[in-house]
């Protein structure tokens, strides 16, 4: 049984593997997409995430019917990112095959507001999912299935009586994540308010993330005093002190990054300025669970300067530009001896330095889209080519799945010219 967020090489997102484990007397983890959580009250069963459909759910229900066949009362939502519950209506066929009542679908209120976003946005979802996780163009065509709850609550739920469980509103990485108490066990399910590393925040395709609100999150969840938290991803968190020592300590290293970006932004400094000057401690950000191997935390930088600044990148000439066809025309025709660029950006890839060799080649590996222009001009290619590269060289260099994977992705978008299908330059 595995606790990865992703398999690295295949490229499977967010399966952690099968199988069930008794974390508590009628409270379980139940692997899926993501780790699920199973906890028995007086009502039935409540169950958080029904999986992504296909196998995987078919097993979770196997695992789950080892252990227990008593009806699943609840189903609830820990939050309105796709794939999660794609796998409901499995479950309810399992239900009515057993004769049991349908399973009530909960989720938190803003849970149906996200589903209306991505409803409307489904071409845009479907294509940032395949490029995040690395599958081929239309691997995700169609495969986003949204199912809207029968009840949502605002703040807290509570299911069951004599021996229940507490639905909590956590925003954290989306705005309408529930965490699961199970007060009589003192055990926390931290849903995507609690994984084993750097909280996801900033990711580069995705919307504002509140670097306090998720502070605020974990600290409210620190003040019911868990013996035990399940994690989305990654192992429990095993004793009071040591749940009080993870959550606090996150909660306190996103208040000082929110203070130390406010305090630079203050002092006139740019996005890539901040990025550049900021060094974060090692007390708060080298411990284990803040690892950056998803998020990264350049990433929630940008995303508090974005939150405060705006898109201006304060450079007046990006304010009302030209188009990117009349830019790249006249930087190609204005850049006299190309093989010399391409010869000075090759020779930073040579020693290792990829990140400036791409700065450099960008120069004219970005000047025009892929078709005509590139082919009457042979460095455009190259440039192009060489730029593919050393994106697969700059991806080994960085921790952070997620930038490994635009990395990939953009290379191999590069390397057949298909740029235009999603602005990959």
């Amino acid at each position: 049984m595995t606790s990865e967020k992703h398999d690295d090489d295949a490229g499977i997102p967010l399966v952690t593997g099968t199988g069930i484990t008794p974390v508590a007397e009628g409270v379980w983890l139940l692997q899926g997409q993501g780790q699920s959580f199973v906890a028995e009250t007086d009502a039935g069963l409540v169950l958080v995430d029904t999986g992504p459909g296909g196998r995987v759910t078919r097993a979770m229900i196997e695992h789950l019917r080892s252990v227990s066949d008593r009806p699943v009362a609840a189903i609830c939502f820990s939050h309105g990112h796709v794939g999660y519950n794609a796998g409901l209506p499995l479950w309810k066929e399992d239900a009515a095959r057993r004769g049991h009542p349908p399973p009530v679908v909960i989720a938190h209120e803003r849970v149906p507001v996200r589903y209306a976003r991505y409803r409307a946005t489904q071409g845009l979802q479907e294509r940032m999912a395949e490029i995040q996780f690395r599958m081929k163009p239309g691997g995700m065509r169609g495969k986003i299935a949204l199912h809207d709850p029968d009840k949502t609550y605002a703040q807290q739920l509570t299911l069951g009586t004599d021996r229940r469980v507490q639905l909590l509103w956590a925003p954290s990485e989306t705005d309408d994540v529930t965490a699961v108490w199970v007060p009589h066990a003192r055990i926390l399910y931290g849903s995507a308010a609690v994984i084993d590393s750097i909280p996801n925040i900033g990711t580069p395709f995705r919307t504002m993330r509140d670097t306090l609100r998720w502070a605020d999150t974990l600290d409210r969840l620190c003040d019911l005093r868990p013996v035990r938290v399940v994690r989305e991803f990654g192992p429990d968190i095993a004793g009071e002190e040591e749940v009080q020592k993870v959550l606090g300590t996150t909660a306190k290293a996103l208040r000082w990054l929110h203070a130390e970006v406010i305090r630079l932004m203050n002092e006139g400094m740019g996005e890539r300025e901040i990025l550049a000057a900021i060094h974060y401690p090692e007390h708060l950000f080298g411990v284990p669970w803040m690892r950056p191997s998803y998020g990264a935390p350049d990433y929630i930088v940008r995303d508090i300067f974005r939150s405060e600044n705006g898109w201006w990148d304060r450079n007046p000439t990006s304010l009302h530009p030209a188009t990117p066809t009349e830019i790249g025309r006249e930087v190609v025709a204005a850049i006299a001896d190309k093989a010399a660029l391409i010869a000075h950006a090759q020779g930073l890839a040579d020693k290792g330095e990829y990140q400036l060799a791409l700065h450099v080649i960008d120069i004219l590996a970005t000047a025009c889209e892929a078709g005509d222009e590139i082919n009457a001009v042979p460095e455009l290619g190259q440039a192009r080519q060489l730029k593919a590269a050393w994106l697969r060289a700059r991806a080994d260099q960085v921790p952070s799945y997620v930038s490994r994977s635009l990395y990939k992705v953009s290379a191999d978008m590069l390397e057949q010219d298909s740029a235009h299908t999603f602005s990959i330059r």
